[in-house]
This record gives C-alpha cells, sequence and structure tokens, in this order.
C-alpha cells in the first residue's frame, strides 16, 4: 500500500470512527439525558420513551453501533485490500 492509499484508507477510518461517536453522543446525551422530559410524553412498550432510552434503548444503540463498526471496517478493509492474513501492523512473525 504506498503513502497515499494508506492517508486514504486512514482519514476514511477516522470519519467512520467520528460519525459513529456523533451517534453514539446524540444518543447518550441528547436522548438519554438532555431531552429526556419532552421524550418521557412519549409511551413506548408501556413506559416513558425517555426512560427507556436511557435504560434500555441506549444499550441497544452502543450494541448496534459494535456491529456497524466491524461491519464498515471490514469493508473498507476489502475495499483497500487489506486481509487478515495480510501483516499490516508490521508484526514480525
Amino acid at each position: 500500500m504506498d503513502e497515499d492509499q494508506r492517508r486514504s484508507y486512514w482519514r476514511a477510518n477516522t470519519a467512520l470512527i467520528r460519525n459513529l461517536l456523533i451517534v453514539w453522543a446524540l444518543v447518550s446525551l441528547v436522548f438519554s439525558i438532555l431531552l429526556v422530559q419532552p421524550l418521557n410524553a412519549i409511551r413506548f412498550f408501556g413506559v416513558p420513551f425517555g426512560f427507556w432510552m436511557a435504560q434500555q434503548g441506549s444499550i441497544l444503540v452502543f450494541v448496534a453501533l459494535i456491529f456497524i463498526y466491524a461491519f464498515q471496517m471490514d469493508k473498507l478493509d476489502r475495499k483497500y485490500n487489506l486481509s487478515k492474513q495480510d501483516n499490516k501492523y508490521n508484526i514480525k512473525k
């Protein structure tokens, strides 16, 4: 992999991480803390939605973010022809 491809790969990697962190912050701070009172006016599975987001919804979103990150990184690795067999971390065997 040449230097331009390496930069492009890491730019895409950091963009993915940034976007997932924005979703994480939105769910954990905005929906579960800042907007909990307005969201409690909505009922979801018989409980106030703000409470549900703080207790269950945020956990489900966090787990989904892990799977999304793994799937997207696998796709990114394939795009740049990096496989699990490649010694991409320069680790001597």
